[in-house]
């Protein structure tokens, strides 16, 4: 029995000693998984695999990219936020996933957004242009747009990647200030999707960051209205902002953030947060970050992130209730 019970003893010390062991892991100690809440090819995804080849290069570990689309983003958050809290599964979201959806599919969700997920770090910020397809569609300017919509209530068909989406929102908020009626489209495969059917006229207006549209542009399929930024972009200096055409107040500009559970360890949290911020400042991240017209947001701490993201879901909780903004849950 002494035996016994001396084999068993040494067996639980070997036991906490490895336990221990992996405690202590440097973190990474294994692949780490990346999900997207869209189809491969949109803005988001390729935020995704444009920093996840950076944080491959950086810990030394394998970095997944896994495409997830569906219900507005809730299924790759819920997964994200149902993994184990240890770093090794995140989330890469954007404006509407994770700014949108948790304010007006709450109700939807099977996970509480705001207890059971945290934000690691802010990626990209991406001006965004109100587009209008050139085919069968006559308006050539804002004010032709607006007045073209009024004399037509409720035909206007506009594009969105769905409900509780940025495009769905924004051109909600913007029908009711303009006091016009736009019939909505959603669209499963998001942006790579909806820029194919404005250009062949089946929707006829929407919104899309500055990186998708340039080539349907430069060929005269689709034809910017306005563009949600403070100033004209200087490589587009033609098209007025939405202030210019009389909506200061639509904030239609997108970003890019990482997300993991909310009970990941701070420390790991931290070791994520810097490596994002220093993966921005690499050169072949600037190059593609130039050419899309993006930019890595100014940030020094997880603290920073938090805070900004807790202002811009409140701001987007006012303007929806301003506008008493409703889906259908």
């Amino acid at each position: 029995m002494k035996r016994f019970c001396g084999i068993f003893l040494c067996a639980l010390c070997v036991a906490l000693v490895a336990a221990e062991v992996r405690a202590q892991a440097p973190y990474p100690s294994r692949t780490v998984r990346v999900l997207v809440p869209y189809a491969a090819g949109g803005l988001t995804d390729v935020v995704a695999r444009l920093y996840s080849e950076q944080l491959r290069r950086s810990f030394a570990q394998a970095v997944v990219v896994e495409n997830k689309p569906g219900a507005s983003g809730i299924i790759a958050i819920e997964e994200m936020a149902r993994s184990k809290p240890d770093g090794h599964t995140l989330l890469i979201g954007n404006i509407s996933t994770n700014g949108l959806t948790p304010v007006l599919l709450a109700k939807k969700m099977r996970i509480d957004y705001d207890r059971d997920v945290q934000i690691v770090a802010r990626l990209a910020d991406v001006p965004v242009f109100f587009l209008a397809t050139t085919k069968d569609f006559p308006p050539q300017t804002f004010a032709e747009f607006l007045a073209y919509a009024r004399a037509r209530p409720g035909e206007v068909r506009y594009a969105s990647a769905g409900i509780g989406s940025y495009q769905q929102v924004n051109t909600e908020i913007l029908a009711k200030r303009a006091g016009i009626s736009l019939l909505h489209i959603p669209f499963k495969d998001g942006g790579p999707g909806m820029l194919r059917e404005l250009a062949s006229g089946e929707v006829q207006v929407s919104w899309f960051n500055i990186t998708n549209p340039v080539g349907m542009m430069k060929a005269g399929r689709v034809r910017a209205l306005a563009v949600a930024t403070p100033q004209r972009l200087a490589a587009y200096p033609e098209v007025p902002t939405l202030a210019e055409v009389g909506f200061p107040g639509v904030r239609a500009s997108q970003w890019v953030a990482a997300f993991a559970p909310s009970a990941v360890p701070a420390e790991i949290v931290v070791t994520l947060h810097n490596a994002f911020v220093r993966a921005a400042s690499a050169p072949e991240m600037q190059d593609a970050f130039q050419k899309g017209g993006m930019a890595a947001p100014a940030q020094t701490s997880v603290g920073d992130a938090k805070a900004w993201l807790r202002e811009e879901m409140a701001s987007w909780k006012r303007d929806i209730e301003e506008i008493k903004l409703e889906v259908d849950e």
